[in-house]
């Protein structure tokens, strides 16, 4: 089923040092232009296109049309794959905004969210069982993934009413057993994201309280890439963007086509085709990449990430010598910079999905 990821474990420190190391070693030859390339992609409602575009061969036209090769690789374990793009086995990756800096960035990656292509609307979720309301989960053990975009959700539903995680208790429990000990009556306030939000509703006595739906735009899906790699090899970002927004252009109709191509994204991602529309349903798709460049240009996003980066901070997702939620630099499509201007090392750029809005590609 498409799913959010299980865990999230971080490259240790050691792997972080020789990654980099290995990186500086290999940085004269790594940053020239080449034209072979290689994304990483996970199972989740967003990031399905990438499977479509690489099966039905979308992908590949882009890539011919800029005389580059374009491998579209599956990664299974989510976390793993930011990993590996982090090390430098991949060009780029999807994620979303707080791993993105949380993992390459805080690693020391320079990386640039190429593509803004969803946010979360309902998908991820606060549940609790015989309670109605938010303010009811004072108090209780609640079980969710650790150090997810669920933790990041609860986080930010507690503000609203100006509690904190001191209020209750945090039990870190994988996604793959949360709807079998919610249905053993043994848990009763958990926070998941979809497919399992769906089946959690469907017990008895189970209310949701809070969605991502209440926090629009803040739960972010996004393809990244090295931005050394992207600044000298600019085909790379002109076939991926291209290839994006073709793949959305077919999938977004109704006709026979666009479901044929949600049906394989269904299949492959473990459910059907009225499964997967019911997720997307839920899912903040920008099928116009005018939409999306509006997005990544409005003024919620840098007040998105200022959330997002003092969630990390006070979690120690920055890196143990990480001062303040301003240690690393954030740039958007304005110039602007957020946190410290001297260890920039994830920039929002809205430039290509413009060429993209402007018929330029």
């Amino acid at each position: 089923m498409a799913q959010r990821p299980s865990a999230r474990p971080r490259l240790a420190a050691p792997v972080i040092a020789f990654a980099l190391l290995f990186g500086a070693v290999l940085a004269p030859g790594s940053a020239l232009a080449k034209d072979q390339f290689r994304v990483a992609w996970s199972i989740y409602a967003g990031w399905m296109p990438w499977d479509y575009g690489a099966q039905s061969g979308i992908v590949k036209k882009w890539a011919d049309k800029y005389g580059i090769h374009i491998e579209v690789v599956q990664i299974n374990d989510y976390v793993e794959s930011i990993n590996q793009y982090t090390a430098g086995g991949f060009d780029g990756c999807v994620m979303t905004n707080m791993d993105a800096l949380t993992i390459p960035a805080a690693g020391g990656v320079d990386s640039t969210a190429l593509i803004v292509g969803d946010f979360s609307n309902g998908n991820d979720a606060v549940i609790l069982k015989d309670k109605t309301e938010l303010k009811d989960i004072k108090g209780q053990q609640v079980n969710l993934v650790e150090l997810s975009v669920s933790h990041y959700l609860l986080a930010r539903g507690l503000s609203t009413l100006g509690l904190s995680e001191r209020d209750l208790t945090v039990v870190n429990t994988s996604d793959a057993d949360l709807v079998a000990a919610f249905g053993a009556g043994g848990l009763t306030a958990v926070v998941t994201w979809n497919p399992l939000v769906s089946e959690i509703l469907a017990m008895p006595g189970t209310h949701k309280v809070f969605d991502s739906s209440q926090i629009p735009g803040e739960i972010i899906d996004l393809m990244v890439v090295n931005t050394a790699t992207l600044e000298e090899n600019p085909a790379l970002g002109k076939a991926l963007v291209g290839a994006w927004y073709e793949i959305l252009s077919v999938m977004s109709k109704d006709d026979a086509a666009g479901k044929a191509a949600r049906t394989a994204m269904g299949k492959a991602s473990g459910t059907d085709l009225a499964g997967y529309d019911a997720q997307l349903a839920s899912t903040r798709m920008f099928y116009k990449a005018a939409d999306a460049v509006a997005f990544t240009n409005g003024a919620a996003l840098p007040e998105t990430m200022k959330h997002v980066a003092q969630f990390s901070f006070d979690h120690g997702l920055l890196g143990e010598g990480a001062p303040d939620a301003g240690f690393i630099g954030i740039t958007f499509p304005d110039g602007k910079v957020q946190g410290s201007a001297d260890n920039v090392k994830l920039r929002f750029n809205a430039d290509y999905m413009r060429m993209a809005a402007e018929g330029k590609l």
